[in-house]
């Protein structure tokens, strides 16, 4: 059974140097600005909780239950959220490097503008969260369910979003430079604009999705699936499309110079003003 105190009584045994509170139970409590750095707090129960500019790095906070809580512009580096249940919580603008929410249900959360670099987030489940702005270069996404999250102009640069969920998830603008989507699931999403240049989506599943003006420079997407794509007027120069499907894609002015089409599905694509390879190898 969880011990229940309030966010006073909490706050005067840390500060007499009491880190432990597992499964502690504080419902609707004012911690705003609170340091709680280090602290453990496993299993703990504190819905709709004010954090707001809190101190939480290194906090333990694995299997917490911090639904519907408020915690902008926290400091969260390196904080153990493993389990953490983080429905439609509010983190956004925190610094969150490092932090480790593996298995996470984060469904709804708002985290736009966080710093999430080189943080942990394989088999989480973010879906339909606000990921805008967000910083999630060299991060771990591995399994991650992404479905209909919004990423608008987020920083994803060598991330591994490997058999990642990311149906229509809308990544207009996104940086996804040497990014990992292999066998990742981007069906009709929306990437738009967004730089893929060097990234690797061999097998990935991009049906119906929207690539138009994106940048696919030196990208593999070999066994791709690009089935009813959208890649009107993108670069595709080098890219590796080899064994893969862009039946009934639109191409129209896209720029496929010195990409690898061998066995590539063309069958009923719009090639209207593309550029191609200047020797083709689509045998």
């Amino acid at each position: 059974m969880n011990q229940t105190i309030d966010a006073n009584e909490l706050l005067r045994q840390y500060a007499a140097g009491e880190r432990d509170f597992r499964g502690i139970e504080i419902a609707n409590a004012n911690l705003r600005g609170a340091n709680l750095q280090n602290a453990n707090l496993k299993g703990a129960v504190l819905p709709n909780v004010n954090l707001v500019g809190a101190n939480l790095a290194g906090i333990n906070l694995r299997e917490a239950k911090l639904t519907d809580s408020k915690i902008q512009q926290a400091n969260c580096q390196q904080a153990n959220f493993i389990g953490t249940d983080l429905t439609n919580a509010d983190l956004s603008n925190s610094q969150m490097q490092g932090c480790n929410l593996r298995g996470t249900n984060a469904q709804y959360a708002n985290f736009s503008h966080a710093n999430l670099q080189e943080a942990t987030l394989c088999e989480a489940d973010l879906s339909y969260a606000n990921l805008e702005v967000v910083n999630l270069s060299h991060a771990n996404l591995t399994r991650t369910n992404l479905t209909g999250v919004t990423m608008r102009k987020a920083i994803l640069e060598s991330a591994n979003l490997t058999v990642a969920r990311l149906t229509e998830a809308n990544l207009e603008d996104c940086t996804l430079t040497k990014a990992f989507l292999n066998n990742a699931n981007l069906r009709d999403a929306n990437l738009c604009r967004t730089d893929l240049s060097f990234a690797k989506l061999s097998s990935a599943n991009l049906a119906g999705a929207n690539l138009s003006h994106t940048q696919m420079r030196f990208t593999n997407a070999s066994w791709a699936t690009l089935r009813d794509s959208n890649l009107r007027s993108s670069s595709l120069f080098r890219t590796n499309l080899s064994w893969s499907n862009l039946s009934k894609a639109d191409l129209g002015k896209a720029v496929l110079i010195g990409a690898n089409i061998r066995k590539t599905n063309f069958s009923n694509a719009n090639l209207e003003e593309t550029i191609m390879p200047e020797a083709t190898e689509n045998d």
